[in-house]
């Protein structure tokens, strides 16, 4: 007897989809993983916030030539420290000393003119309008010699404040003209660290600002090391930034090693400690449609699912503000073989020795 192609198919097809049809049927065993519960634990809790930051010196200003001229002799160089009243360029003053020399040998002229027709006065020989004339022009000649004086003096530029000598951007013989930047300079003693905030953290810190000064601001370098100087909010701006939601903030570090330099990036971390906040492991909680839950045994080791609220992520715990309490007995390993109503036997483990050994995350 034969069997036609299609029919030889049909059965081939049917004898992989049910297996059993020509051999008994394999037994599966699931083993049941034993189910540990425990409690929340009542604890102070540190929480730390990371904010990328720009890093600029208190003072950065750029150093100008105040009048046009040749550059003589530079005294510093790049990346030199310098003190305040230091020389720090000059121009070539003949031009600036031939002024001075003859706008102070006109006022002394005019100081002559004056003391003479004074004493016609004294004398009667001439009117009171000559002496308040020549009186006139004294003035205006010692203003231009004080003028003089003053562009002379900014032919030698002078270190306003202590810092730091940036890039020379002009050397000896150079012509500069009026206005040119020379070079910069940073006064790097104290660093102005720049980050931005979002709306909702901002307000969390005005909620708490009496305690802003309890926060502990720490500066985490490029390298990932930490700055050895602990830092503090200096100031908050006032506009929010439209585009981002965010409004900047600013960090105050001292640096006396002078390791920060201006336009340096790191990372801030804003420390502030919670007291006796409540804190379950992670892996204690399942999520479902977006709400998370844990179950709750009772006296009776009763299982009921809770939903609960968390305040705070941290690596492997939750800080709960709702929905738990210390003397609260929860499912911490087996959620999967737990429905809400099951009666459960479980082992009971200290919190303590729970939260010392955590090392994974939620179901």
């Amino acid at each position: 007897m034969k069997f036609s192609p299609i029919l030889t198919v049909t059965l081939a097809l049917t004898a992989l989809a049910f297996p059993g049809c020509s051999k008994h049927k394999e037994e599966h065993h699931v083993e049941q993983h034993k189910i540990v519960a425990t409690t929340p634990q009542s604890q102070n809790v540190t929480l730390t916030q990371q904010y990328v930051c720009q890093i600029h010196s208190q003072r950065h200003i750029q150093i100008r030539a105040l009048e046009r001229g040749y550059l003589e002799a530079i005294p510093i160089k790049e990346g030199q420290a310098v003190k305040a009243g230091d020389s720090l360029f000059t121009l070539v003053p003949v031009l600036y000393q031939t002024r001075l020399d003859a706008e102070n040998a006109e006022a002394r002229l005019a100081q002559l003119e004056y003391n003479y027709t004074k004493k016609l006065f004294d004398d009667k020989v001439v009117s009171q309008n000559e002496v308040l004339l020549l009186e006139a022009k004294l003035k205006k000649a010692q203003a231009k010699a004080q003028q003089a004086a003053a562009e002379l003096a900014f032919a030698n530029i002078k270190a306003p404040y202590d810092g730091i000598i940036d890039r020379l951007q002009c050397q000896q013989g150079s012509l500069v003209e009026e206005g040119e930047i020379l070079t910069t300079l940073s006064d790097n003693s104290l660093m102005w660290v720049y980050f931005n905030v979002p709306e909702r953290p901002y307000l969390e810190f005005m909620a708490h600002r009496d305690r802003m000064k309890d926060l502990k601001v720490e500066l985490q370098l490029a390298n990932g090391s930490k700055f050895d100087q602990i830092g503090k909010i200096g100031a908050i701006e006032a506009d929010f930034n439209n585009e981002t939601g965010n409004i900047p903030f600013r960090a105050d570090f001292s640096n006396p090693e002078r390791l920060l330099r201006h336009g340096q990036t790191g990372t801030i971390l804003i420390s502030r400690t919670l007291e006796n906040a409540i804190v379950i492991p992670q892996r204690a909680t399942f999520e479902v449609l977006d709400k998370r839950y844990v179950y709750v045994v009772d006296k009776d080791n009763i299982a009921h699912q809770r939903e609960i609220s968390i305040q705070n992520e941290l690596e492997d715990v939750f800080v709960v503000k709702n929905g738990l309490g210390v003397e609260d007995k929860i499912v911490l390993e087996g959620i999967r073989q737990v429905r809400d109503g099951d009666k459960v036997e479980c082992e009971d483990r200290k919190p303590e020795d729970v939260v010392a050994q955590l090392k994974n995350h939620a179901e």
